[in-house]
């Protein structure tokens, strides 16, 4: 698919079809997620696989109740892996590039599921303790994103986006 038609067909996907994926898409999409930039080639983020129902229950659960999270075949959990960025750039690379090589890889991830014909959302409202205690996460890594992933049963069709022109500012605010 042309990366612009990717881009454009992007949704948050919150309904999924009872249909299972190949493991072997999941592994593509988590390579795909892993060829983002990082700072300083410190690859600060890790990923957690998810396809047992308990644990994605526990999740849906830690998720505010999002009961979707527990309804798709996969889940991935996106980790930002602060002690790996801090090595290099202290508590800079522990506060913030940390999270950056994380979310940079869930940009991937998303466009590689669309372009499967896949559908997920980035997830961010979760109980960062729960999650991390329910899927042992260690001193040091912090979840930052669930992407429960499956096909979608309906077209979410086109969220309102501002025009970009609107959030353009040149050569200051």
């Amino acid at each position: 698919m042309e990366f612009k038609k990717v881009a454009e067909k992007r949704r948050s996907v919150r309904s999924f079809k009872d249909k299972d994926i190949p493991k072997k898409d999941i592994k593509e999409i988590i390579e795909i997620g892993h060829m983002a930039p990082s700072a300083g080639n410190r690859q600060a983020r890790d990923f957690i696989v998810i396809k047992d129902e308990k644990k994605k229950k526990g999740l849906a659960k830690s998720a505010y109740g999002q009961s979707f999270i527990a309804e798709v075949p996969w889940v991935i959990v996106v980790c930002a892996n602060e002690e790996r960025s801090a090595e290099r750039y202290g508590d800079r690379g522990r506060k913030l590039y940390s999270i950056q090589d994380a979310t940079a890889a869930v940009q991937n991830m998303l466009l590689a599921v669309v372009d499967k014909g896949y559908g997920t959302v980035w997830v961010g409202a979760f109980e960062e303790e729960k999650v991390t205690e329910q899927l042992d996460i260690p001193e040091g890594v912090r979840p930052v994103a669930l992407l429960p992933i499956g096909y979608p049963a309906e077209d979410p069709g086109m969220p309102s986006k501002m025009n970009a022109e609107e959030l353009t500012h040149r050569g200051g605010w």
